[in-house]
């Protein structure tokens, strides 16, 4: 693992780290933020999945999540949203190939060979985080914008047990019917739509739910709210009785403004499953 940049930041650490991906057959690049804390043992870790043509920088750089992480003594790692380099399939459209990797494990060329997202983030990474850094393994929450609001509730409600919470930020919450879900899934995974399921977060919702607690905002003015589809989450969530609170946020939209306003919220809202 290559350190790229390591710069104190709220009493703690906020590092670049490069290493050489085995699921994704490329180098991949992620943020860590260690709190002060973290010199004197292992502390909880908060996942932030971003969302689509970003990579580790914009949540780490816009989203104002390490100020309320450091009060609350909570990690932040910021993965990348895609395999990256050259050899890389990717697309001139900007919500397929590099930048969108939609959190799945594609099957499909030309991404089969790198597209492998899913195992990344729910396996190699945090492999490599727990032996290299003090995190403590047993206290993970995990959240996420958009593209990543959907990873973050797919991977919540796969991995049994992995996560104590569980927020997003205006996730697309039924892609298996919308634009950005068909598109994306049709390409990596092909045309059965079974094969579609287990990556939407309403679906997952009606089968299984989450053991936990879960909070999620949508903006009312957001630009895309046609194709997050939110009202499908809500839907599962109530028939299923899901604890959670599902807030629509009058006038805001889909950008980091929408979601550093309210980071802090979501930062206390794992805070509390954290720490219990």
């Amino acid at each position: 693992m290559e350190t790229l940049s390591e710069n104190r930041c709220f009493g703690g650490l906020q590092g670049v780290y490069r290493h050489a991906s085995a699921s994704c057959a490329c180098d991949m690049t992620f943020g860590l933020f260690l709190p002060e804390e973290a010199a004197d043992g292992p502390v909880p870790l908060l996942w932030f999945l971003s969302g689509l043509t970003c990579t580790h920088e914009n949540a780490m750089v816009k989203a104002g999540a390490q100020a309320w992480a450091a009060q609350q003594g909570i990690a932040l790692v910021f993965p990348d949203t895609s395999p990256r380099g050259e050899g890389v399939a990717d697309d001139e459209a900007y919500d397929l190939g590099k930048g969108a990797g939609f959190y799945v494990n594609a099957t499909e060329e030309p991404w089969a060979p790198h597209f492998r997202m899913w195992d990344y983030v729910a396996d190699e990474l945090p492999e490599l985080l727990f032996e290299t850094f003090a995190l403590d393994a047993e206290r993970q929450s995990i959240t996420g914008h958009s593209m990543g609001g959907h990873g973050a509730l797919t991977l919540a409600m796969s991995l049994p047990g992995r996560f104590r919470s569980v927020s997003a930020f205006a996730p697309i919450c039924n892609p298996v019917k919308s634009d950005w879900g068909k598109k994306q899934l049709s390409a990596y995974l092909g045309e059965d739509r079974a094969a579609w399921e287990p990556h939407d977060a309403s679906l997952l919702m009606a089968e299984t739910g989450f053991d936990g607690p879960m909070l999620v905002d949508t903006g009312t003015s957001d630009q895309f709210i046609d194709l997050l589809r939110p009202e499908t989450l809500m839907q599962a969530a109530a028939a299923r009785r899901q604890q959670g609170e599902f807030r629509l946020q009058k006038g805001y939209d889909h950008s980091y403004f929408f979601i550093s306003t309210f980071m802090e919220s979501h930062v206390d809202f794992h805070a509390e499953a954290l720490w219990s």
